[in-house]
């Protein structure tokens, strides 16, 4: 990683612990600010939602890990 790395995460609670920001001040790794809870800023939470609907809709719905496989690439 390069000086212009800068880390993102969710504002989850884990990722907010004190072990974890000492860790990444450590490496000095800059982290991202944003408001909590806030999934515009991050595009693949519009992947998962997309993806889970479209899974829901399915009919009939996967039953097994292989099954789910298949529809996730269709």
């Amino acid at each position: 990683m390069d000086a212009e790395f800068l880390f993102m995460d969710d504002n989850a609670r884990p990722h907010r612990g004190n072990i974890v920001d000492e860790c990444l001040q450590s490496e000095d790794i800059t982290r991202m600010e944003w408001p909590a809870y806030s999934p515009d800023l991050n595009p693949i939470e519009h992947v998962w939602n997309m993806l889970d609907r479209r899974i829901a809709a399915r009919q009939p719905p996967p039953t097994c890990l292989p099954e789910l496989r298949r529809a996730l690439l269709d």
